[in-house]
């Protein structure tokens, strides 16, 4: 016999749900205030392998509750619509428990990803999942007791309807979150748009025509349409991630939490650029995973911008365009290589020498992808172990000597490197940029750093150095970037190296 044809007083109370629904309930409101704000950088590794399941497990509460609702919604308008009990407790019972699930999930990913921290719009998205799990379980209680007690079921299916609208709410800001404020709406149909009060559809950035290159702004129709494939999306009004946003010069220049998006006439001080030649695989790596990484070409584009003093105004004409910059140009901006060199100044002396393109050739059979020159037409070379990671040791690296000296970037970042590979870097004399981050290298390193004056950024994340290594690095003037994160120095050793070395930011994850 159904349960809702016994009499009330034989029907049993469902105290345990209750019991537990509101001891879920509370614990999911003090969760934000016993975790405080995201610190990705402080988050093992686990908080972030569980956190990644957020955005497969979140469609499961989202679909049952949809199908709860028409389910409900045939009950009313059925002949039976009246009777209280006409549907099961069990898909709600589901329901409520997969949005928790979900949501423990999504708080983890907020709190084990950098990206959050002060992002108003994941901060509102985490609220509006938390109301909506509490909603959840409230609505499963009353439920059961509307079907206990044989009583109307009008105020538990009020509480659905308002659940599955905060569902919609949390889910919307989750779509803008992932891929801009105007995703769900961007192509609307007309009324829709016009009812909405929606500005039309805006069509990708323009080309540059061949025909009046070397008249159009270098900024507006090269730069720009660069940032708006890559970074506009996630750095805009209405979604301004790390409270940044680049749909505008003024804005791109000005910055956000991290300071000055850019530094005119000086690249490598410059956040955005900095940001998108981190290792891919880096958390801090823009734009991040997911999205379509920014290209080779448009990199160097926006370099040589930069660094002649990224003018928004300035026009082709205007610049002396050294050839590699050409090819770039052609390549991202669909102008004719040669309208780009008929618009621009002479190309730059000529590159490396043919001993220098044999010996790299010979290395890249050993170390795929990992060497390369900095530009067609110069002799400095980069390297990254982004490829070879715990492949690369101290033996591995030491056969590169031969080429140390033009080097003026190392990524050595996870590699099985220790004091003794850095020891080699003493002959890199044009060497601007070193990551050494979760390696084996101690304060010894430090005192190899030290005698390569030219070094201007330095990344120690993971590291054992100590206060003792790093204090001697107030003796490197030119040092403007200096990463201490999950180390041992103390905060008391930073303050002191801060007011060593002003002009150097010290990133510590703090």
């Amino acid at each position: 016999m159904p349960n809702h044809d016994l009499p009330t007083s034989r029907r049993s109370k469902p105290w345990s749900l209750t019991f537990f629904g509101l001891l879920a309930a509370g614990g999911l409101i003090a969760m934000p205030f016993l975790a405080g704000g995201p610190d990705g950088e402080k988050m093992p590794d686990l908080v972030r392998f569980l956190g990644h399941f957020h955005p497969v497990l979140l469609h499961l509460p989202i679909g049952v509750f949809v199908l709860i609702l028409f389910q409900e919604l045939g009950a009313i308008f059925s002949k039976r619509g009246k009777e209280p009990g006409e549907t099961p407790l069990f898909p709600l019972f589901f329901g409520a428990a997969s949005a928790i699930v979900a949501v423990l999930a999504g708080f983890l990913l907020y709190h084990g990803e950098v990206r959050f921290r002060g992002n108003e719009l994941a901060e509102r998205h985490l609220w509006g999942g938390l109301i909506f799990a509490v909603a959840a379980v409230v609505t499963l209680i009353f439920k059961a007791w509307t079907m206990a007690l044989n009583g109307n079921a009008a105020f538990y299916r009020l509480l659905l309807f308002g659940s599955v609208g905060v569902m919609g709410f949390a889910s919307h800001d989750g779509a803008s979150l992932t891929h801009g404020e105007d995703y769900l709406t961007e192509y609307a149909p007309e009324p829709i748009r016009n009812l909405l009060e929606i500005e039309p559809a805006k069509d990708a950035p323009a080309i540059v025509p061949a025909k009046v290159a070397g008249e159009q702004s270098v900024y507006a129709n090269i730069v720009a349409p660069i940032l708006e494939r890559r970074c506009v999306q996630c750095h805009k009004e209405g979604k301004a991630k790390g409270k940044f946003r680049m749909d505008t010069y003024e804005l791109l220049v000005k910055g956000g939490k991290e300071g000055p998006g850019l530094e005119a006439g000086n690249s490598a001080e410059s956040n955005i650029l900095i940001r998108m030649n981190l290792p891919m695989d880096d958390e801090e790596h823009m734009p991040p995973e997911g999205k379509p990484d920014i290209e080779d070409p448009e990199v160097a584009v926006i370099t040589w911008w930069i660094d002649n003093g990224a003018d928004p105004k300035k026009s082709l004409t205007e610049f002396d365009v050294p050839a590699p910059i050409q090819e770039a140009i052609a390549k991202v901006a669909s102008i004719a290589p040669a309208q780009v060199a008929t618009t621009a100044g002479p190309a730059h002396a000529a590159g490396p020498d043919e001993a220098l393109k044999s010996s790299v050739a010979g290395f890249s059979k050993q170390f795929p992808g990992a060497l390369s020159f900095e530009s067609q037409q110069s002799s400095l070379l980069t390297f990254t172990a982004v490829s070879l990671r715990g492949n690369l040791d101290d033996a591995g690296f030491k056969t590169l000597a031969p080429v140390l000296p033009h080097l003026v970037t190392v990524d050595l970042s996870a590699t099985k490197i220790t004091d003794q590979a850095v020891s080699q870097l003493l002959s890199a004399k044009n060497l601007r940029l070193v990551r050494l981050a979760e390696t084996g290298v101690t304060d010894a390193s430090i005192d190899t750093l030290l005698m390569i004056p030219s070094l201007e950024s330095i990344n120690l994340y993971g590291t054992k150095v100590t206060d003792a290594g790093v204090s001697k690095l107030s003796a490197m003037p030119n040092l403007k970037r200096l990463y201490l994160w999950q180390t041992a120095v103390t905060p008391e050793a930073i303050k002191t190296l801060k007011e060593k070395l002003p002009s150097c930011e010290i990133i510590t994850g703090a």
